[in-house]
């Protein structure tokens, strides 16, 4: 979360934990948004932390006002660090949440984890630290495996601020299939992570379709003042459970041959949600997908070489033996 944003947060929290609590006009005001967006802020902090609000309306009338919890208010004040007894199992897990947030090398996110874990650091036991070191190195991430968004400070902060305040974005975006960079509007609905890098869910204002855009790809941001809906149907959990990879548009159904040398690395896997599995006496399997993502499926059915060939459908067959042929004739011509 970009420091600029858990700013606004963290003011909200300030607010919402005074004896008397505050008023949605009073968070208007100390964040400087409307109304639609503080409630926003509201449902954000009970979501996201699991801190319940509570509303009351004052009997000498007025606003309606809103504060934390007075259970919750207790429970925090009687933590002591000192008496968290982390278990060694615990400690371990911390550490691999670590290494997986060297996906935001070179930001204020990564400033931040170091400080925070260098002050858990002095809790342990003496001589304890001098092997956390060790204990790092077990789930650091490789560093081929992560993007490096140095730079993107910006954009991560102006795309988390659009989504909070549901804002229009305008973007330039670098698209790796064509190479072009085009300018267009997105209302970005979901800022996530995978396999080592930052997307986010947009709907592109233009055509209303929805789509994932990789966030080191777009070169320039700037925020509009045009309000958008979050659509009620939108589940992006749903729309990427159903997609191969990161991509997700029509669906696709294909039947894929592996050999006998492949066929056990196929079984031992869950490769899409909806998938079935035909074995045959000479060891080879035939796997059926039905997904979405032609172009991740294709990258994946290329990468086991003579091993894997696909059967259907009989157009993207046929895509395959053409991207096959260009390849065969690079080598050809060397």
């Amino acid at each position: 979360m970009r420091l600029k944003l858990l700013r606004k947060l963290v003011d909200a929290i300030t607010l919402l934990a005074q004896p008397t609590g505050t008023t949605i006009s009073a968070i208007c005001e100390r964040l400087a948004i409307d109304k639609r967006q503080s409630y926003r802020v509201i449902d954000e902090i009970q979501s996201e932390f699991k801190i319940m609000i509570d509303k009351k309306k004052p009997l000498t009338g007025g606003e309606i006002r809103y504060r934390l919890d007075r259970e919750f208010i207790r429970r925090l004040s009687e933590i002591k660090v000192a008496d968290l007894n982390l278990t060694f199992p615990e400690i371990l897990s911390l550490y691999f949440i670590k290494g997986h947030a060297r996906l935001y090398r070179g930001t204020d996110i990564e400033e931040n984890i170091e400080r925070a874990f260098g002050k858990l650091d002095a809790f342990f036991p003496e001589g304890f630290a001098r092997n956390l070191e060790r204990i790092k190195s077990l789930f650091l991430m490789a560093d081929k495996l992560t993007k490096d968004y140095t730079g993107k400070e910006e954009t991560i902060e102006k795309l988390t601020d659009a989504f909070l305040r549901q804002i229009t974005c305008r973007i330039e975006y670098h698209s790796y299939s064509s190479g072009k960079v085009s300018r267009f509007d997105i209302d970005p609905l979901k800022l996530f992570e995978w396999n080592g890098g930052l997307y986010v869910s947009a709907r592109i204002s233009e055509y209303d379709i929805i789509r994932t855009l990789a966030v080191e790809r777009i070169s320039s941001i700037s925020l509009s003042e045009k309000e958008f809906c979050y659509p009620e149907d939108f589940n992006p959990d749903e729309i990427l459970e159903d997609a191969f990879g990161i991509i997700y548009d029509d669906p696709v159904v294909v039947k894929i041959r592996f050999s006998p040398k492949q066929a056990l690395y196929i079984q031992e896997r869950k490769w899409c949600k909806n998938q079935d599995i035909e074995k045959f006496a000479d060891g080879s399997l035939h796997l059926t997908l039905r997904t979405s993502g032609w172009y991740d499926v294709q990258k994946w059915i290329l990468s086991f070489g003579a091993d894997a060939e696909l059967l259907e459908p009989e157009d993207k067959r046929k895509e395959i033996m053409e991207e096959i042929s260009r390849t065969a004739a690079l080598y050809r011509s060397g």
